[in-house]
Order: C-alpha cells, then sequence, then structure tokens
C-alpha cells in the first residue's frame, strides 16, 4: 500500500480503523473503516465522536465509495474521510469533491501530480459537498 496522503492541517489520527462490525459492537472507538457494500448510514448518529471514517475502494470502478462519503458529509461528518485501495489519480478530483481529504491508495500516488489533478478543473457541473459553485449558477443573462 502507498503512503497516505492527507489534505487536512490536523492531527495525524494514529488509532486503527475498526470494521463497521466490529465499531458498532464496541463503543470507544473513534476510527471506522467501511468496506464496499456497507451501509455508511449505520454510522450517522456516532459521527459526532469519529475523527475517522476510512472507505475502501475495491476495485477503481466501483463507486460505492463515493456516495458513503457524500451521506457522510451532507449528514455533518467533519472528520477525516479516507479513500483506501484502488484509488487513482484519475478519480481523486471527483474523490474530493464528494468529500474525501485523504487517499491511501494501494500504489503510491505523487502528492504534486494529486494536487494538479485537483486544481485542474476551474468549473464545475454539479453542486456536492465541496461547496463550489456550479458554473450553471455563474451564468449571467
Amino acid at each position: 500500500m502507498g503512503d497516505t496522503i492527507r489534505l487536512r492541517d490536523d492531527e495525524v489520527h494514529e488509532e486503527p480503523a475498526v470494521s463497521l462490525d466490529s465499531f458498532l459492537d464496541q463503543s470507544n472507538a473513534t476510527a471506522v473503516r467501511i468496506e464496499a457494500g456497507e451501509d455508511a448510514r449505520q454510522l450517522l448518529p456516532f459521527l459526532d465522536r469519529l475523527s475517522l471514517i476510512e472507505i475502501d475502494f475495491p476495485a477503481f470502478g466501483d463507486g460505492r465509495g463515493y456516495s458513503a462519503a457524500q451521506i457522510l458529509r451532507e449528514s455533518g461528518y467533519t472528520g477525516e474521510l479516507r479513500a483506501s485501495g484502488d484509488v487513482l489519480l484519475d478519480q481523486v478530483s471527483h474523490m474530493r469533491r464528494c468529500g474525501f481529504d485523504a487517499f491511501a491508495p494501494d500504489s503510491p500516488i505523487n502528492p504534486r501530480l494529486m494536487e494538479e489533478a485537483i486544481q485542474r478543473y476551474e468549473h464545475v457541473y454539479q453542486a456536492t459537498s465541496d461547496q463550489r459553485t456550479p458554473i450553471w449558477r455563474l451564468r449571467h443573462g
């Protein structure tokens, strides 16, 4: 696995993430890992005590993690949201728009290229959790 790239400036979460089932069975974990197909909504009652939620991408074409991230951010989660697994450079800007702010890819990604990918598009078409204004709202006339 490549190194984790964080786009946050707060303290690094050192506690290992536990599985969703383990988290729901215990009361003291502050980090949880969601596997593909697990329902992120099960975490909604606990968002205020979680400092890390890691969402696994078992294959680059599996988009369920995007939905999980969007649900968590729209529900008020402000902690670290980490995409792990088969995370590719081409996906990073889209993952960022859904609320991911840390990445633990299976294969290393150059942080400079990641920043370029995130900044590549000045305008976006959809509203999402990153609060960027869609281009259609910017049009005058």
